[in-house]
């Protein structure tokens, strides 16, 4: 017939297998050892007691005013004068016609010669 194996044979069971479980023996936890009580020394019966602890001050009684204290935001680019408006850079006169008079180095000079001005409230920074 065929070799297949039929339902009734099923393989041993692990423990049933020689030599599965020999890992080595682990050996069961040893007990604790029962506290030690020191002996009192000689002429005393009891320890000495503690010594009474110092008093404790008083709080001082805070009145019920509080004071907020709101972390300062810096916008980078805000106007420092209304703190509203974000600077823009515009280009003064003497800038545009040292760029056009001076081309290839007049740009550097119209660059460095900007204003900082805020559409908010009109300051000028330069």
């Amino acid at each position: 017939m065929d070799n297949k194996p039929l339902l009734q044979d099923r393989p041993p069971a692990y423990n049933a297998v020689p030599g599965a479980y020999e890992y080595g023996a682990i050996p069961p936890p040893a007990p604790a050892p029962p506290p030690y009580h020191y002996p009192p020394p000689p002429g005393q019966a009891f320890p000495a007691p503690a010594p009474p602890a110092a008093p404790i001050g008083q709080q001082p009684n805070y009145t019920s005013t509080y004071t907020i204290i709101q972390p300062s935001v810096v916008v980078v680019g805000g106007c420092p004068a209304c703190r509203v408006g974000v600077l823009e850079d515009d280009f003064t006169c003497l800038g545009i016609m040292c760029a056009i008079l001076f081309f290839p180095l007049g740009i550097l000079f119209c660059l460095a010669l900007r204003q900082r001005r805020c559409p908010n409230c009109g300051a000028t920074f330069g």
